[in-house]
């Protein structure tokens, strides 16, 4: 049966981007705000990322800022997407969310992805001289749900805090690879398609076609990443989007840097391989007008057939950040967009 739009939970992923001529401590406040608005607006969860030795993001101590969300909101799930997994000892993460598990019951999520999120100058700094193998990930991943599961006669490493409290686990992925063991462990799964959509639907069909229903996910649920810009005219969108453009673009060229002001005509003064490699990124993303934006969601309802879209929403300006959110939720509910958009 085809899915409609209110049919798929929205929920949010967070970068915390730190903006040109901002500090680290606006970012914060300006995600706390975020969160605020998205549980008004009845989105699902919201997600803080991993990321390290980049300037203009400021979530690199993902599991402080899940508490840091968690506790300054009332009902919405908060969590990693994601704890990059090569990067933490498993018992240390299952310690930092069993914490954040008890603090807030029943709101946390524990994603985990398999890279590092990071330079490998930085990678070497977090995990000093570990070296990865493809075993890794799947072995540490049993391990988290062993130490966050129940603890059983004779265990002799336990969590605590963290056993018994069955955070749940997501596996975050943008290849095949987190798909075929998501499906093997019954987990859900998020695929990365804000950012990396070339394999989405091959993803999303390995995953589906070998689930093994599980106690924590009886059925298959897929999330995938839609960047969102959202705007009372697709002019107007396309403009914000600039700021989207210019770290796409910086990205590419290995040019990390703070997330900038919209730039008025920057798309018509791209080279074509610029706009081709932007277009390669940001395949998912839904940028425009309130009816662009239903028409947008509505393709990439029908071509996942999801179950919940996480939006990624970088816009320079947060009150038009939040505007942006509040035209997706209206979209979804079938209401007039709100007069202020």
């Amino acid at each position: 049966m085809k899915k409609s739009l209110h049919d798929i939970a929205f929920s949010m992923l967070d970068l915390v981007p730190v903006r040109e001529g901002g500090t680290v401590a606006d970012a914060l406040a300006i995600s706390l705000r975020t969160a605020r608005h998205a549980e008004r607006l009845g989105f699902t969860r919201y997600w803080l990322a991993e990321h390290h030795n980049m300037p203009g993001i400021a979530s690199s101590a993902t599991a402080v800022l899940v508490g840091h969300i968690a506790g300054g909101t009332e009902r919405i799930r908060v969590g990693s997407g994601g704890v990059m997994l090569p990067n933490h000892a498993p018992l240390v993460v299952a310690e930092a969310f069993g914490t954040l598990a008890e603090l807030y019951p029943g709101r946390i999520d524990l994603g985990l992805g398999r890279a590092p999120g990071t330079d490998p100058m930085t990678m070497r700094a977090l995990r000093r001289d570990r070296m990865e193998s493809v075993d890794d990930f799947p072995r540490d991943v049993a391990e988290l749900q062993r130490l966050l599961g129940d603890a059983q006669p004779g265990q002799k490493l336990i969590a605590n805090p963290g056993a018994g409290t069955r955070v749940p686990i997501w596996l975050l992925g943008s290849s095949l690879f987190s798909a075929q063991l998501a499906a093997e462990r019954g987990l859900p799964y998020a695929f990365a398609s804000h950012f990396a959509p070339a394999m989405l639907l091959q993803a999303i069909e390995v995953y589906r076609a070998h689930f093994k229903p599980s106690a924590a996910c009886p059925r298959p649920y897929v999330t995938i990443g839609v960047p969102l810009v959202a705007a009372p005219t697709d002019e107007e969108a396309q403009l914000l989007a600039s700021s989207v453009f210019q770290r796409v673009l910086g990205i590419l060229r290995g040019q990390r840097g703070k997330l900038a002001a919209p730039v008025e005509g920057f798309a018509a003064s791209l080279q074509p391989q610029e706009r081709a490699a932007l277009q390669d990124f940001l395949a998912c993303a839904v940028i425009g007008s309130p009816d662009t934006v239903r028409d947008g969601l509505n393709k990439l309802a029908e071509l996942t057939e999801c179950d919940e879209m996480m939006f990624t929403c970088d816009i320079f300006d947060p009150a038009l950040r939040l505007r942006s959110l509040d035209i997706a939720a209206a979209v979804r509910s079938g209401a007039p967009v709100p007069a202020s958009a």
